[in-house]
């Protein structure tokens, strides 16, 4: 990957990490690959940068653009700081695991677990779609319990897609931390929040949106249909203005099983009250149907929720 505007340079040293190099980038955060000093272990490091109000000075220092962003700065590193916070007390072997966060350089930093894989949306893309009914569950069952342990929590992770979906050996899923984490408070829509064509549902375009857990299931829906038609669902947008998608479970029926086809219609309702309330919904919907899939382990091999660390 080409380094981002305003990326560390390779060689620098951010408390006891020295980076290695960029390895993402959004509108609000910059991702690189590091090494712990101390342990010799490749971490990754989430940078706080919201790339249109702040800029790095020649001693890399995060500041604002201009004074009238000032405000809209720091208080985006604040909510960064708190969100990294919470996303530190989750434990489940499916959510990347942070390993710790502090503040330097005028900004914030967040220190994540590194693991070797491939990249589920780089997968999809070799294959062109069209994996098998037993590898959707083996991706999906995990991702979605680790879903609920975050629902449960009152976060939102906000830009779930094939592309934030790590795959270890075995094709045992993480999901990254590499998107837009909000804690859920009353009265407060996520502001600055990431859009990812196809996979955000419509409220999360909008200011003022009905943003949801539900928000989240929808992602997670489009997600499996990539997996079942190797590209990726029309923008929600475009759907709302005049939605030309055919159901999965028209489009695709005879080819995969009508349970799940229906799982997939269900969480990309573009009506955020008819789709499921959460992940942990959506999950129990489909674990009635592992047993049919032939020698299925994954009721038995889910992590409960004593195990998940609720």
């Amino acid at each position: 990957m080409q380094p981002a505007r305003d990326s560390l340079p390779p060689g620098t040293y951010i408390d006891n990490y020295r980076i290695s190099r960029v390895i993402g980038k959004g509108g609000f955060s910059l991702i690189y690959l590091a090494v712990d000093d101390e342990t010799g272990d490749e971490v990754v490091v989430k940078e706080y940068m919201p790339k249109k109000l702040a800029r790095r000075s020649k001693a890399l220092r995060l500041l604002p653009i201009d004074a009238n962003h000032t405000e809209r700065v720091y208080r985006g590193r604040k909510l960064f700081f708190q969100e990294a916070r919470a996303m530190a007390s989750l434990r489940h072997p499916n959510i990347v695991q942070v390993l710790g966060f502090f503040l330097a350089n005028n900004t914030a930093y967040m220190v994540m677990q590194y693991e070797r894989g491939k990249n589920l949306g780089s997968y999809i893309h070799e294959r062109k779609g069209r994996l098998s009914t037993s590898f959707i569950f083996q991706v999906f069952l995990p991702i979605l319990d680790a879903l609920a342990l975050i629902h449960s929590r009152s976060l939102l992770h906000l830009d779930v897609k094939p592309g934030n979906i790590h795959l270890r050996h075995g094709n045992n899923p993480l999901l990254l931390d590499f998107g837009a984490v909000h804690l859920l408070s009353r009265g407060r829509t996520p502001s600055g929040q990431v859009i990812t064509a196809g996979y955000s549902p419509v409220e999360q375009y909008y200011r003022g949106g009905h943003i949801g857990p539900w928000t989240d299931v929808y992602a997670v829906g489009a997600s499996m249909r990539t997996c079942i038609a190797g590209k990726t669902p029309p923008p929600a947008v475009d759907r709302h203005r005049k939605n030309t998608l055919q159901s999965a479970k028209r489009e695709f029926r005879g080819r995969y099983p009508l349970y799940l086809l229906e799982a997939v219609d269900w969480a990309m309702e573009m009506d955020p009250g008819k789709r499921p309330k959460d992940a942990g919904e959506l999950l129990r919907a489909l674990k009635q149907f592992t047993a049919e899939l032939p020698g299925s382990r994954f009721s038995q091999s889910l992590p409960t929720e004593t195990d998940a660390g609720r």
